[in-house]
């Protein structure tokens, strides 16, 4: 008498259904992850993507070296009357316009999520829904790091020799990436606006150039028609590049550092919110 293929089948798929309900029934759900450790995991994504993708870096280590060598061999002379005297006026400022253009890639790499699919897996994941948002920008804050050093390490190449030391150079430096991570969630809300990767960096390139340059990061506001020179004195890019060149030198006022971090302050008050926001609708 032969036997029921079919039965024995689903005999042995209704036994390998019983063990695995045993061994799950008998573990422990494990516990949900901390919003903090979850914002951490997605920041070490970011760090990977860089690891796998090193072009990623050349936006932070070879634009900055240009951008400091033209500007001081080119300009030094006819500005400050010797390239020496310019790499001191000009390095803190360069470090401010180096790491506040890093901060358009935070909408890019947002949008590029967005527009591919990622965001939709990231939120069938039981983490908290600013997780990634927050994640992405502490990764962020590594690239800025490294850009502000790269320019630091040129200029004492070049020749530049902050006279606050250390500490001076350190403290400016912390001051910039604590603004930069203000400014990049306007960048992260216009990536969340905003169609496709491309028109993102466009968009925040045509915003970020005109105020870099429309302030004292090249020149001294005197030398600039009045006009100019009121809007150069409250631009918040002025207001960095002085008090960073003050943390440098050692002649900061600290009512110079308190604008700087309300001016960041505000910025994370006003669009992070308007970011998870758009981020839970999109």
């Amino acid at each position: 008498m032969s036997s029921n293929p079919t039965s024995q089948t689903d005999i042995t798929t209704t036994a390998d259904e019983a063990a695995v309900r045993r061994a799950i029934s008998s573990t422990s759900r494990p516990a949900k992850p901390s919003a903090l450790s979850a914002a951490l995991t997605f920041g070490w994504r970011g760090m990977l993507k860089v690891k796998h993708v090193p072009e990623q870096l050349l936006d932070v280590t070879i634009t900055p070296v240009m951008f400091v060598l033209m500007f001081t061999y080119i300009f030094g002379g006819a500005i400050s009357g010797s390239t020496g005297d310019y790499l001191d006026y000009l390095l803190p400022g360069i470090l401010v316009m180096s790491v506040l253009f890093t901060t358009v890639y935070s909408g890019v790499a947002l949008n590029t999520d967005l527009t591919k699919g990622v965001v939709d897996r990231f939120r069938s994941l039981p983490i908290a829904r600013s997780a990634p948002l927050l994640g992405s920008l502490l990764g962020d804050s590594v690239r800025y790091l490294l850009s502000g050093t790269v320019i630091i390490v040129l200029g004492v190449i070049l020749g530049y020799r902050p006279d606050a030391g250390i500490a001076g150079v350190v403290a400016a430096l912390g001051l910039v990436v604590l603004f930069a991570f203000g400014l990049s969630w306007v960048f992260t809300t216009l990536g969340l606006l905003l169609r496709s990767p491309s028109a993102v960096m466009n968009a925040g390139f045509m915003g970020i150039f005109p105020l870099t340059f429309l302030s004292n990061v090249f020149v001294e506001p005197e030398t600039l028609p009045s006009v100019l020179k009121a809007f150069v004195e409250v631009n918040p890019i002025s207001l960095l590049a002085t008090a960073s060149r003050g943390l440098m030198d050692g002649t900061v006022q600290v009512g110079q550092v308190v604008v700087v971090l309300v001016v960041a302050a505000v910025l994370t008050a006003v669009f992070a919110p308007l970011t998870t926001l758009l981020y839970r609708r999109s």
